[in-house]
């Protein structure tokens, strides 16, 4: 097998696992993002609500590419800007580090609308029932309004997690070694970019499918839109 591609499979694969890893750290990042978002936007204040709102609407109309660009060599030039004051020597950003905050910068958007929906869909008896017996607002959240978020926020947390897998292909252009990259080197080097870009097609397919079975396994476990 390692022949037919001109002995650089291990090296595809290779970055295989750095596109995971980008993947699973950015995914981590988005959630957290996406809680804050979601809860800033139905629960904060004024300012809050603000900072929520003009967060998910502009990152939700620039284009991935251009956020990329903009946070990997904008936050470049910021940051030996400031250390210049400081007399310190220049900094390399590292893509792998400037891939996962834009990635999750970019998907905490998407997952706060999500988090804010499924919020929004849980039945305000249970709430309010939960507030009858004496529960805190945080107990209320913690022990029936997350719970019951989940069910309904899962379709749409999966399909975030499969478009944030292939957007994953973008830190590519900023050196990052990923399976795209390496690809191009394969492809470039032996003159075959057809058969490497197929090989990656494959291997990008083969992450949605095992996510696609894990989806099926959530909806299952908490019975989606069963109310």
């Amino acid at each position: 097998m390692n022949e037919i591609f001109g002995g650089y499979l291990p090296m595809i694969l290779k970055g295989m696992i750095i596109t995971i890893e980008v993947a699973l750290l950015s995914l981590v990042l988005s959630l957290f993002l996406g809680i804050l978002a979601a809860s800033a936007r139905l629960y904060g204040g004024a300012i809050s609500r603000i900072i929520a709102t003009s967060y998910t609407t502009i990152i939700r109309g620039i284009p991935d590419l251009v956020l990329m660009m903009l946070i990997f060599f904008g936050g470049q030039i910021l940051i030996n800007n400031i250390g210049d004051k400081f007399g310190s020597d220049y900094i390399d950003i590292d893509p792998m580090i400037a891939g996962i905050i834009t990635i999750g910068f970019i998907f905490g958007a998407y997952m706060g609308e999500t988090f804010r929906g499924a919020i929004m869909a849980v039945n305000k008896g249970q709430i309010e029932a939960g507030h009858a017996y004496g529960m805190t607002g945080l107990q209320v959240f913690i022990h029936i309004t997350f719970p019951a978020m989940i069910r309904h926020a899962i379709p749409g947390f999966f399909n975030n997690w499969l478009v944030l897998v292939k957007t994953t292909a973008l830190v590519s252009v900023i050196g990052l070694e990923d399976m795209v990259y390496s690809a191009k080197v394969a492809g470039d080097t032996l003159r075959q970019p057809f058969t490497f870009y197929v090989l990656v097609g494959f291997l990008f397919l083969l992450i949605t499918a095992v996510s696609d079975l894990a989806m099926r396994w959530f909806e299952r476990k908490y019975n989606v839109g069963d109310h």
